[in-house]
């Protein structure tokens, strides 16, 4: 909220300069987002009087202006703005000013005729298109007759008013409020505000009740209902202090009407909503749900398409506004307007922040309702209102309030212990100093023993329900500065991981070090993507009911779609080589409310794991560079449960040649393979290898513990065979052969070359591999070796069919 210093000291005897004030609350109550003044770098600006106002003789748009700006000879300024005439009061920059974004103004000529300064525009003096009166929007700002030549239109205007902007967290709604800063203010200040009411004046023989009425069927959704009746007003400008107030708190004036009730919101926090009576559909008022799909045109002129969750206050069941967001263009004050039906309601916070969310239309009356709204002041408000509209727009103020619904504002009473104050603090309080702090906040309280007391926290604080709200209380009102500063109490256990916290670690560590780099990804993304690249496929994933955006609709149940948008985004920026890797958890529906949370890891790699040099050409990355990182991995972790790879094309989004499935034992528990060139091109990515791995599945298998071996001092035998095989034979079926029956000192079993082509009969391929021998005890004799070695030699012939060349 933007808060004006010089509206604070009419209720309060400040004497404190607003910066320092600004990080009193800062401290104190609120955070504070800035602290500026609109007139902050203008010099030289001055009030003007338009003496004549004659045409350039050069020009068919511009005139030649005689200003009296309170000097001995009026100034000769040429203006083009098509509202300046004679008689009229305006804005004046002078030779040598400064205006908006640093301008100066010089004297010069414009056109051959003489021009000594500049006739201004509110937004040529710093003021936004969002907050300068809208007539004013194509051409001067024209002042109140009472505005005196000479006179600095800066202060004039209120430019030197400070505004501190504050940042007001959901718990503090009573800070968006003149009347809530107020009270803070004087609590931790000490002072007494001087808070002024404004009664109203019912001065027109009819009744409010003859003209509307107001009934509530749902009191959930309007626990309070008000209204009131203004006739006979005249709709026209606001008085300039009036307007001051609204565009120093970043609102636009509208018309008297309207900027009273913009106006009370920013004093009591209380939104209001005028209809012109004349134009609404009926005058039986209520508040109900919209039907689905029902149509209403708000006040920007765009219709809505209403959910059933939303809240339409009605006219003779006819929507007149959206309850708590925004007002309807059919029943709005206009210039014509005669007769004002002013609301006051309090609407369900909930039901008005959805809707105003899932509409995109903010206001400042939604964001306080979202807040909540004091109950103790909606009366006051609207009878502020309305006196103030009978006051500005010469109306009369029909007699009573109509009342549609009323929720009374209740004071809570809480129990309070002192020793439980000081304990909670750290501070050694008295009785006293308790009740001080009271005393400045307002709250009435009685003091039941030397340690008890029971507090009543006012309406107005509604954020107050327990006493350790109280704690905040007192101690921010004491002082968060004079708490003792002392360290935590804590046990002196030995700290320390937890396995599943080894094993992750663990997981990050061997895949840092085969060189790939750990990224984080959203665990939100699209139902299209949240359903790819599954180890176990699920129908549908989990989806959000208020999604952030359109990309960020469903909770994900694979890393890899994210990891690949990482993989875009570095090549979009021209970096080929990546590799990345991303642990964390994936989200499985299983037909409960939550999802099953799953630690997974996962990896995406693409052009080359390893820089060429002078001796070692490009080489992109490929299956087997991937698969093997995989395999070192789970190797690592120690598995006692054999690991196997399955040729796999039940993944459409993988490439159906370039894909298997990890098996642990009998178990699936990750894939590994290239991304289908169809889904790469989709993702805007090159040729990409990925694999993810279900983490849960491995902390949970069998593990080998970890045993020291010595490094064996005695030396190694090598034999190499060469073997002519079907093509069907595998080199894992070779490799498990030969170290099932290679004997005790077979330690490597090492594949060197494949071949198949010219020279080797139809259906036949050629493998040839190193076996290492060795004895960790003694040195191993040539005897020994060779009969291990024709041991194997047999088997892979009678099992395999092998033929050793």
């Amino acid at each position: 909220m933007k808060v004006s210093y010089n509206w604070l000291k009419e209720y309060l005897d400040l004497d404190v300069a607003p910066r320092e004030l600004s990080e009193k609350i800062a401290r104190t109550s609120v955070d504070i987002n800035d602290v500026y003044s609109l007139g902050d770098g203008l010099k030289k600006i001055v009030v003007g009087e338009v003496t004549s106002c004659e045409p350039h003789p050069n020009s068919d748009h511009l005139n030649v202006c005689q200003v009296n700006v309170g000097e001995d000879k009026p100034l000769q300024i040429v203006c083009g703005a098509p509202n300046v005439a004679a008689g009229e009061k305006v804005i004046v920059a002078l030779n040598g000013a400064r205006i908006a974004d640093n301008q100066k103004i010089k004297r010069g000529k414009i056109r051959g005729v003489e021009s000594n300064g500049m006739l201004c525009a509110l937004q040529e003096i710093g003021f936004s298109d969002k907050i300068a009166p809208k007539e004013s929007s194509a051409g001067l700002y024209l002042l109140p007759d009472d505005a005196q030549p000479g006179e600095s239109a800066i202060s004039y205007l209120g430019l030197d008013d400070t505004i501190i902007d504050t940042d007001v967290t959901p718990n503090r709604g009573d800070m968006l409020s003149i009347y809530g800063n107020v009270n803070d203010i004087a609590a931790f200040y000490d002072l007494k505000p001087h808070f002024k009411e404004l009664a109203v004046k019912e001065n027109d023989d009819q009744s409010a009740a003859d003209l509307v009425t107001a009934s509530i069927k749902d009191q959930k959704i309007a626990p309070t209902y008000k209204l009131r009746v203004i006739k006979n007003v005249k709709v026209a400008d606001s008085p300039l202090w009036l307007q001051i107030r609204l565009w120093n708190s970043g609102i636009r004036p509208i018309n008297n009407v309207v900027d009273v009730t913009n106006y009370v919101l920013l004093k009591y926090g209380q939104p209001l909503h005028s209809y012109d009576y004349d134009r609404l559909p009926g005058h039986d008022f209520g508040v109900r749900h919209a039907e689905e799909g029902e149509k209403f045109v708000t006040l920007d002129d765009n219709e809505q398409t209403l959910k059933a969750q939303d809240i339409l206050v009605t006219a003779d069941d006819q929507p007149v506004a959206l309850a708590g967001t925004m007002g309807g263009q059919g029943t709005a004050v206009e210039d014509d307007t005669k007769t004002v039906a002013l609301e006051a309601a309090i609407f369900d916070p909930v039901m008005v922040r959805k809707q105003a969310r899932r509409l995109d239309l903010h206001s400042e009356s939604s964001m306080r309702f979202e807040r909540g709204i004091n109950p103790s002041t909606v009366e006051t408000a609207l009878n502020e209102a309305a006196e103030l509209i009978a006051e500005l727009a010469g109306g009369t103020v029909a007699k009573g309030i109509v009342t549609g619904s009323e929720k009374p504002a209740k004071d809570k009473d809480i129990n309070l212990s002192l020793s439980k104050v000081n304990h909670v603090l750290g501070t050694d309080l008295k009785m006293a100093d308790v009740t001080d702090v009271f005393d400045r906040l307002n709250f009435a309280y009685q003091v039941q023993s030397e340690d008890g007391i029971v507090v009543t926290a006012p309406a107005r604080r509604w954020d107050i329900e327990l006493s350790a709200d109280l704690y905040e209380e007192i101690a921010r009102i004491y002082g968060y500065d004079k708490l003792p500063a002392t360290l935590p109490v804590m046990t002196r256990n030995r700290g320390g991981l937890t396995a599943r916290q080894k094993f992750i670690r663990a997981s990050r560590h061997d895949f840092e070090g085969m060189g790939l780099n750990q990224a984080l990804s959203y665990s939100l993304t699209t139902v299209e993507k949240a359903k790819q690249f599954q180890i176990s496929p699920v129908d549908e994933p989990m989806k959000l009911d208020f999604p952030m955006s359109s990309d960020h609709v469903a909770t994900r149940m694979s890393i890899v779609s994210g990891l690949l948008i990482d993989v875009a985004y570095n090549i979009a920026h021209n970096v080929n080589n990546v590799a990345l890797y991303e642990e964390g958890r994936v989200f499985i529906p299983k037909g409960g409310e939550r999802p099953e949370e799953q630690e997974h890891i996962a990896g995406a790699v693409t052009g080359q794991l390893l820089a060429n040099n002078w001796h070692v050409a490009d080489h992109p990355v490929d299956f087997f560079q991937v698969k093997g990182m995989v395999e070192q991995y789970l190797k690592n972790m120690g598995l006692a449960d054999q690991v196997t790879y399955v040729a796999d094309q039940s993944r459409a989004e993988m490439h159906p040649g370039r894909t298997a499935n990890i098996m642990l034992g009998d178990q699936l528990v990750g894939f590994v393979g290239q991304v289908h060139p169809k889904t790469a091109q989709a993702y805007k990515i090159p040729e990409t290898y990925v694999f993810e791995l279900n983490i849960e599945s491995l902390l949970s298998a069998k593990k080998i513990g970890n045993e020291y071996t010595p490094v064996s001092k005695f030396p190694t035998i090598t034999r190499d065979i060469a073997l002519l095989v079907d093509t069907s034979v595998t080199n894992a079926d070779v490799v498990a052969l030969i170290k099932q029956r290679g004997g005790a000192f077979l330690k490597d079993v090492h594949l060197f070359d494949v071949y198949s082509g010219n020279h080797l009969p139809a259906g036949k391929k050629s493998l040839a591999y190193t076996l290492t021998y060795q004895d960790d005890h003694d040195t191993l004799k040539e005897d020994q070796v060779n009969a291990a070695f024709d041991k194997v030699t047999k088997y892979l012939t009678s099992q395999l069919g092998a033929e050793v060349r």
